[in-house]
C-alpha cells in the first residue's frame, strides 16, 4: 500500500477552472499530518470591460479548458491516472452551467478510469484548504466571495452560519460597481477596485447596514452607483464634493469610501461571532480574502481582542482546484462516495448542510 492517498479536484463552479492534485499521509486525521500540494493549476473567463460573465459563455470556457487543465495537472505533479485514490468535484453552489460542464468532465474520467467520485461543497472546500495551509485551529471564518459572505463557526461536526448577506455577495457588489465603472475584469474587478482605492483620500459617506448578525449590501451598492453616475455626466451635486476641502470626489475616493465601508460591516459581525463563541482567531477564506486592507482592518480588530488572523495569498483565496482536492480527499478518507445518479449539481447547497465526519 502507498505511503499516502492521492487526489484530483475540480473546481469550477463560476469563471475560475482550476484543476489541482494533493498528497495526503497515511495516518490519524486529527494527527498533524500536512497535506504537499503537487500541482494547482487555473484558467480564468474574464469578461470584456463593463460586463459579467454568462453562465453559457463561461460553461463554454470550462468545456474548451477542462481537460487540458487536467493533464496539466497530472504532468506537473507527475503522477499517473492509476495512482489517483479519488477525483473530486464541486457540487455546488455555484452557477448553474459552469458547475454542470465540470461535473460532466469528472464524471467522464471517473468512469474511463474507474476512480472513485467525491462530490465537494464548494464552501468546505475553501475552509479546509485555509485551515490546511494556515494552520488556524479553531477559528471564525469569513467566508468572503463572489457569490458568498457569510461568518462561520465549527460546532458538532458542521460549520455553523452565524450571519451572512441578505442580498447580494460582497464579491458580486464590488464586481458589479466595477462594472459601472467599466473597471477592466483582469486579473479581477475586485483587485483593480483595490488598487484604486489605495489612491483615494475622500471618505464619502454610504448606507451602513448590518442588521443583528447579518449584512445587506444592495442599497450601498445603488447609492454608491448614482454617485458614479453623477460623477461621469458631470452633475453638480453635493455629495460629489468633500465638506472639509470643497474638492470634487474621484473614482479612486469612491473605491476607497466603498471598501471601507463593507469591510467594517464585515468586522463588525466578525467581532460579535467571536465574542459569541469565545474565540480569539479569525481566518479569511473566497477569492475578496485577497484584499489587503480587509486583513488590515480585520488584524486591527482582532489585535485589540488579543487575538490574530489568518489568511492565504492568491493561489488559495481565489477558487482553485486543490481546495476540492482537499476537503473531499477528507471525505473520502472517512468513507464518502458519490455514485453517477448522486453527482447532480446544486446551485444552492448550504455550508451547514455537511457533515464534517473528519472533524471532531
Amino acid at each position: 500500500m502507498m505511503p499516502y492517498y492521492l487526489a484530483l479536484g475540480m473546481e469550477g463552479s463560476a469563471n475560475k477552472l482550476g484543476v489541482g492534485i494533493i498528497r495526503q499521509p497515511l495516518g490519524n486525521l486529527c494527527e498533524n499530518n500536512r497535506a504537499e500540494i503537487l500541482s494547482n493549476v487555473r484558467n480564468t473567463y474574464n469578461a470584456p470591460p463593463g460586463q459579467g460573465f454568462l453562465p453559457r459563455d463561461t460553461a463554454r470556457h470550462h468545456r474548451n479548458w477542462i481537460l487540458r487543465l487536467v493533464q496539466t495537472a497530472l504532468e506537473e505533479a507527475h503522477v499517473n491516472v492509476s495512482d489517483l485514490d479519488c477525483l473530486c468535484f464541486t457540487q455546488g453552489p455555484g452557477m448553474g452551467a459552469p458547475l454542470q460542464s465540470v461535473v460532466v468532465a469528472a464524471r467522464t474520467l471517473s468512469q474511463l478510469w474507474n476512480i472513485p467520485l467525491v462530490g465537494v461543497n464548494h464552501c468546505i472546500g475553501h475552509i479546509e484548504m485555509g485551515r490546511e495551509i494556515t494552520g488556524a485551529l479553531n477559528p471564525v471564518v469569513l467566508y468572503v466571495s463572489g457569490g458568498n459572505t457569510q461568518i462561520i463557526a465549527y460546532s458538532r461536526q458542521r460549520y455553523r452560519i452565524f450571519g451572512e448577506t441578505l442580498d447580494i455577495a460582497i464579491g458580486n457588489c464590488l464586481d458589479r460597481f466595477a462594472r459601472t465603472l467599466h473597471i477592466p475584469n483582469d486579473p479581477s474587478p475586485g483587485y483593480n477596485i483595490e488598487q484604486l482605492a489605495k489612491k483615494g483620500k475622500h471618505l464619502v459617506e454610504l448606507p451602513y447596514t448590518v442588521k443583528g448578525m447579518d449584512i445587506s449590501m444592495s442599497g450601498i451598492l445603488e447609492y454608491v452607483d448614482s454617485l458614479a453616475h453623477d460623477l461621469f455626466s458631470g452633475k453638480k451635486s453635493k455629495n460629489l464634493y468633500d465638506e472639509e476641502d470643497g474638492k470634487r470626489i474621484t473614482v479612486e475616493d469612491l473605491c476607497f469610501s466603498l471598501q471601507e465601508n463593507l469591510f467594517s460591516m464585515l468586522v463588525e459581525i466578525t467581532e460579535r461571532a467571536m465574542a459569541h463563541v469565545n474565540s480569539n482567531q479569525v481566518l479569511i477564506v473566497g477569492g475578496v480574502g485577497c484584499n489587503e486592507r480587509l486583513q488590515e482592518m480585520m488584524d486591527t480588530m482582532a489585535a485589540d481582542r488579543n487575538g490574530s488572523i489568518f489568511a492565504t495569498d492568491e493561489r488559495f483565496c481565489i477558487d482553485n482546484g486543490i481546495m476540492i482536492a482537499h476537503a473531499g480527499l477528507l471525505g473520502y478518507r472517512v468513507g464518502y462516495r458519490n455514485d453517477l445518479q448522486d453527482t447532480v449539481c446544486r446551485q444552492k447547497f448550504r455550508t451547514d448542510e455537511v457533515f464534517v465526519k473528519w472533524r471532531d
